[in-house]
């Protein structure tokens, strides 16, 4: 029986589309392995910076050192945007786009037939022409060959069309059957939403991930209860624009339709113990959201909201849609309703022509609002944004010395958090992982407020606990089981 492996890169709406590939793979009878022993590997690649294009490359060398004999395909954001370029690599089979990412089981079966295997669900498939003539949704099958560089492979394969024709979210399938138990998975993450209709000046996605596209709420409903009865306790929900989600269904609908509408349904229509919330933008963060979020205990405490800038001018030359203003009062509002949340950014350095005086505003805005973690990037011309073009790009050094100024801000707010949680308690979900520290055996957990937590002792995972936090190291609390539990999760905890 021929063996894969997905290595997915990226933000949490790439980690559910490996999760989904990952299921196309298992239904079709092929086992799971490690990158170093599988037969065929996916790499599931993101392309928001020119260092996530590098550590695709990276990948690639890797397997085909430690692994000769794979069959490499190469799919995700890089592959919608750089085709040629990845194919062109030493040891890539097929460059398989975003476009065609829902069919990348089908297309890898001829791939696999040279290893001398087909599945029962393979055998009617006798060309790739076939497979591309059965395209879902009537998408055109365009492989690039009129496109491709002198210098490509010409046994290179290429499965990429125009990501914009899409204009339905296929559903990232429920984990109805896996090798592992229910009980030692924890947290998977559903994708409800793709795509993005934002064009902020620097970022590449829209051009890879298209139109934002909604999940439906009835398919979402299904599939939440779904993952509920296999055993999960908590659910993350992502999207590349999340706080979007139904703005493109079906006319009509716009009151059951909106983003509030469907964290409410969830809560009243399935009995998941925990909602998590991915990245959310700004103007999303609506006053009946954050009322939401903060009067249930159901959801998770943790908002995290996109900032790049404090400047307003940048922010202006970034085309983002909100103020900085705007931006202090969503947060202030968050943490008044929420004063033990998790409150984080993305936060851009070095945006081209960002001066002295601009960053000095994003420092400054930093410092004033109650983060509790950012991500900071530096930023990369990705090629055909407006950004790329600007005139003043910054420095690199320039651009990385502001890059740590924030990153050592932020981790000040970090532990002057999580400091304040000493001695106290906090709910926390058990992962399959286990720590030794000097002899003493450590659970990790992940609190309620987004914190990673080592609990002293062997727990079984994929358990709700409360905890009581005695001390801090290297940025994880340590902590001990303490009883009893919420009580407004007893019920889900002990049953």
């Amino acid at each position: 029986m021929p063996s894969y492996h997905v290595e997915n890169f990226g933000c949490r709406a790439t980690q559910a589309d490996g999760a989904a590939l990952e299921h196309q793979f298992d239904k079709r009878g092929l086992s799971r392995a490690s990158s170093a022993q599988a037969d065929l590997i996916i790499l599931n690649t993101c392309t928001v910076t020119n260092s996530a294009d590098q550590d695709a490359r990276a990948a690639i060398r890797r397997v085909q050192r430690q692994n000769p004999l794979a069959k490499i395909i190469v799919t995700g954001c890089y592959a919608q945007r750089a085709p040629d370029e990845i194919s062109a690599l030493p040891g890539v089979t097929a460059v398989i786009g975003n476009s065609h990412k829902h069919q990348l089981a089908e297309i890898a079966l001829p791939i696999l037939s040279d290893l001398g295997w087909r599945s029962a669900s393979s055998a009617a498939i006798d060309s790739l022409d076939q497979i591309a003539a059965s395209a879902a949704e009537g998408i055109a099958f365009v492989p690039l060959t009129s496109l491709t560089a002198q210098d490509r492979k010409p046994e290179a394969r290429l499965y990429v069309s125009d990501i914009f024709a899409h204009t339905e979210l296929l559903a990232a399938p429920v984990f109805e059957s896996t090798s592992a138990s229910a009980s030692d998975r924890t947290r998977p993450n559903l994708k409800v939403q793709d795509g993005c209709d934002n064009r902020c000046s620097f970022c590449i996605i829209p051009s890879v991930r298209g139109h934002s596209r909604s999940l439906s709420l009835s398919e979402i409903i299904r599939q939440v209860s779904a993952l509920v009865d296999t055993g999960y306790r908590e659910l993350v929900i992502s999207g590349i624009n999340l706080g979007r989600w139904g703005r493109d269904l079906a006319a009509g609908h716009q009151d059951d339709q909106r983003f509030e509408s469907l964290i409410r349904t969830i809560l009243s229509d399935t009995s998941l113990e925990k909602l998590r919330i991915s990245s959310v933008e700004t103007m999303d963060w609506s006053d009946e959201l954050i009322h939401l979020v903060a009067s249930s205990p159901r959801i998770a405490k943790h908002a995290h909201v996109p900032l790049q800038s404090g400047s307003d001018a940048v922010l202006r030359r970034m085309h983002r849609k909100y103020r900085p203003w705007h931006y202090r009062e969503k947060i202030e509002k968050i943490r008044a309703a929420m004063p033990s949340a998790a409150i984080g950014a993305d936060v851009m350095a070095g945006f081209p022509g960002e001066t002295d005086a601009e960053f000095e505003a994003t420092r400054r805005l930093v410092a004033d609002l109650p983060f509790t973690y950012l991500h900071v990037f530096t930023y990369s011309a990705r090629p055909g944004t407006p950004a790329a073009a600007m005139p003043n790009q910054v420095p690199v050094n320039v651009a990385r010395e502001r890059n740590k100024i924030l990153r050592d801000l932020a981790a000040e707010k970090k532990l002057a958090f999580m400091q304040s949680f000493l001695g106290k308690t906090l709910e926390a979900i058990t992962l399959n992982v286990v720590h030794n520290r000097q002899g003493v055996e450590f659970t990790e957990a992940l609190t309620d407020n987004y914190q990673k937590l080592f609990l002293r002792g062997l727990h079984t995972p994929n358990r709700w606990l409360t905890t009581n936090i005695v001390h801090i190291e290297d940025g994880v609390f340590l902590g001990s089981l303490a009883f009893p539990a919420h009580p407004a999760l007893a019920a889900f905890r002990y049953s």
